[in-house]
């Protein structure tokens, strides 16, 4: 389907998914190991831990977002994802980057490794693939309706549209923490490495 025959929705989520392929390209793509790995502080996160993160609750949600839409049937496109007010709060407080979002514990289901290896960035950039792979399928269902279970915490039911924006705003956070801990003065690749933004 071309983009402009898209929802306004899926347009502007894979225009937001290409976007952070882009910047994670920016940051981590000429790392080296030890770049990747290290950190400003010994229980902080480097750009490597950030991607492993973001990749792996990428897989989880995309495999409870397809399970969810291969149990409904397609009931026709909707223009915009309207998320009700539990889900704009959950993703106002403790996903979307802001001064007032709260700091949490990861789930353990996608805590980082403490070293990961060189091949993360290809594997952040293929789970986005699979979750534009999902948008453009999703925009056969009502997405403010078909509901899966969250991975993480299995009595909160989110929509479709919800757990895609969720997606989105997480990646934003955690992309712009790697940003940072990429500018950081003691980061060994130095100054005229460092990303500008």
């Amino acid at each position: 389907m071309a983009t402009e025959t898209l929802p306004a929705w899926c347009a502007r989520l894979l225009r937001e998914f290409t976007a952070s392929d882009a910047r994670a390209e920016a940051i981590a793509r000429t790392l080296s190991h030890e770049e990747l790995n290290w950190k400003p502080r010994p229980d902080a996160w480097g750009v490597g831990q950030c991607l492993e993160h973001l990749a792996m609750g990428n897989e989880l949600y995309a495999d409870a977002i397809e399970a969810a839409l291969t149990r409904n049937l397609a009931a026709g496109a909707v223009p915009e994802i309207t998320p009700g007010r539990f889900s704009r709060w959950f993703i106002r407080s403790y996903i979307a980057p802001s001064a007032e979002t709260k700091r949490g514990k990861a789930p353990s289901k996608i805590v980082p490794r403490a070293a990961v290896d060189s091949g993360i960035l290809d594997r952040f950039l293929r789970s986005n693939e699979r979750v534009r792979a999902i948008a453009r399928r999703a925009v056969e269902y009502d997405v403010n309706r078909v509901r899966f279970r969250n991975p993480f915490v299995p009595v909160i039911r989110f929509t479709v549209g919800t757990g895609l924006e969720l997606l989105s705003r997480h990646e934003d956070r955690h992309l712009l923490q790697a940003e940072r801990v990429r500018a950081s003065a003691g980061f060994p690749a130095g100054p005229a490495a460092r990303p500008t933004r």
